[in-house]
């Protein structure tokens, strides 16, 4: 069962409800995502790979409720608080970007309700702090997806790298991770430049860049607004290497990003590339399912990072649904608390992305197998290492 609502400004308005009230027992999971705004092509994959996941846990219904936070920071943060007040959700996946995700971080230390993460940045789950205790994510970390772009780089005799990015705690994380991991690789960061995902130019970035003769360049953006700098840097004649982040791995930044997104590099989940992965990778069978289960739903090319994003949380939380379930009742405290500590306690669960095992110190629990490199060549993803 699914509640789809649908949040605006100033208020919120029910637009389908789908089913009556929940059951005592219902084990109720509470979903925002970004469906309309700027981060809808984030969104728009999440919601369809909810609309995949598992209906019963050993018996006991699970019903989802969606809301669309209309990709605004004030909207995720109401639409948390509903969820919980309202609906008495057990747990919450969302939302689409990392700025509006960080909003949800103190509200789940103050809901005590587990917050998985749908949004990639570090800083939603580092530091570990009272906050974050309550915040996981089945999402790689950018150290990860930065070692292997510099690892590639390296390989390749590129030397230096320019850098754009979203000017937002987004852009805050992968910058700083470049610059970290940047000189011990022999690697040195020329410029960098930000933008708004909302600019509809970025040509005076685009120039100061390419004054800096940098090598490669890094665009760390998300959905359709990575395309902007990716067009504008072709557009302008630069000949060097550009890489993206994980954030553009859905089809819309190709049809937006055109003719200009070939060649583009960008290291992300195996999922986006999951036939073309060793047979033996433990990886290859659970991405192939979770490809073949959403294409076969919404047309052949249509599975994205996004939707992988939202299908992996599924994962990770249906072993830590059953360990909770043995000792307490959905709808109590004693129940959020048993799932937040079996949720901590994952162990080796395969997802479409690599393989999870957290712990106290560590909500994401992925190491270097969720990391490929990929490339964009003739308008598909195309496996590089």
């Amino acid at each position: 069962m699914i509640t789809r609502l649908r949040l605006t400004t100033g208020a919120l308005l029910s637009c389908a409800l789908l089913s009556s009230g929940p059951a005592l027992a219902d084990i109720n999971v509470g979903i925002v995502l970004s469906l309309t705004g700027p981060a809808a092509s984030l969104g728009g994959p999440a919601k369809n790979a909810v609309d995949l996941l598992p209906r019963d846990l050993d018996g006991e219904p699970i019903r989802y409720i969606v809301l669309d936070d209309a990709s605004d920071t004030t909207q995720a943060a109401r639409a948390f608080r509903r969820l919980v007040d309202e609906h008495k959700v057990d747990v919450i996946l969302g939302t689409s970007v990392t700025p509006s995700t960080l909003a949800l971080v103190p509200i789940a230390q103050e809901k005590e309700v587990p917050l998985l993460s749908l949004a990639a940045s570090v800083k939603i789950v580092e530091p570990m702090d009272a906050q974050r205790r309550w915040v996981f994510k089945a999402i790689q970390n950018e150290n990860l997806m930065v070692a292997a772009t510099l690892a590639h780089m390296k390989a390749n005799g590129l030397k230096t790298l320019g850098y754009i990015g979203f000017a937002d705690a987004y852009g805050d994380s992968w910058l700083a991770e470049a610059r970290k991991q940047a000189a011990p690789a022999g690697i040195e960061v020329v410029a960098s430049e930000r933008y708004v995902k909302t600019d509809t130019s970025v040509t005076a970035q685009t120039l100061k860049l390419m004054g800096a003769r940098p090598d490669a360049v890094l665009v760390a953006a998300s959905g359709t607004p990575g395309a902007l700098p990716q067009k504008s840097l072709r557009e302008r004649g630069y000949q060097g290497a550009i890489y993206q982040t994980y954030g553009i791995a859905n089809r819309e930044f190709l049809r937006i990003a055109g003719k200009e997104a070939e060649g583009a590099l960008f290291a992300v989940g195996p999922v986006v590339v999951a036939s073309q992965l060793d047979p033996a990778n433990p990886i290859r069978a659970v991405a192939m399912d979770l490809t073949q289960r959403y294409e076969t739903a919404y047309g052949k090319d249509s599975m994205s990072v996004f939707a992988a994003n939202a299908w992996d949380a599924g994962l990770v939380l249906q072993p830590a649904l059953k360990t909770a379930l043995r000792s307490a009742k959905p709808g109590t405290a004693q129940f959020r608390m048993a799932l937040r500590d079996a949720l901590e306690s994952t162990r080796d669960v395969v997802t479409s992305q690599g393989i999870a095992t957290m712990s106290p110190s560590d909500h994401v629990g992925y190491d270097a197998r969720a990391a490929v490199m990929v490339q964009i060549k003739n308008g598909a993803w195309r496996y590089v290492q």
